[in-house]
């Protein structure tokens, strides 16, 4: 009896360039990949400074206490606010335009003391914060426009430093607490 040949080619899959070619398009995606750094708050932090006197003691009425409970609800001098007054309650302590004796002596003694409770949505922590910056920008482009009629970032950075000088952005911000 005669012998069939197999003519038929084995269905095997040559794997060994598979490595080749996952590595490949690995390198590929990692390079054409964006990636988005989360750029956080960005705020310039004083040098560090080993001071043996102890700070001085600030009047009470030059510090404005705003504080975000763990329902995300804004108190301003412990009293509730929607966070829309925020910015007007800020500039108008700030600027204290009625001369009270509740409300900061001067721009440059002012103080705005943020503190917030441990269980506060980051959300609503970056949104007090942006209306507090947002007072202070608004304060810095009207002096700006008083002293030298055009928009604060349209200054020079000597003209710049000069307002914020007068009007220095002053924004203590405390350890979370539970409260």
């Amino acid at each position: 009896m005669k012998r069939k040949i197999n003519t038929r080619q084995s269905n095997e899959v040559n794997a060994g360039s598979m490595a080749d070619i996952a590595f490949l398009l690995l390198i590929f995606f990692l390079v054409t990949t964006t990636i988005i750094n989360d750029q956080g708050i960005m705020v310039k932090l004083p040098p560090y400074e080993k001071i043996d006197t102890p700070p001085p003691i600030i009047p009470s009425r030059n510090i404005l206490t705003v504080k975000l409970n763990k329902e995300n609800a804004l108190l301003v001098e412990s009293e509730t606010m929607d966070i829309s007054q925020l910015k007007e309650a800020t500039k108008n302590f700030i600027l204290n335009p009625t001369r009270s004796d509740q409300l900061a002596k001067s721009p440059t003694q002012a103080v705005v003391s943020l503190q917030n409770d441990r269980e506060t949505s980051y959300k609503a922590y970056i949104a007090v914060y942006n209306e507090l910056k947002a007072a202070y920008e608004e304060l810095w482009n009207n002096r700006s426009l008083q002293v030298y009629g055009k928009d604060y970032s349209l200054l020079t950075i000597g003209a710049q430093r000069n307002i914020r000088n007068q009007i220095p952005q002053v924004i203590s911000e405390a350890e979370p607490t539970n409260f």
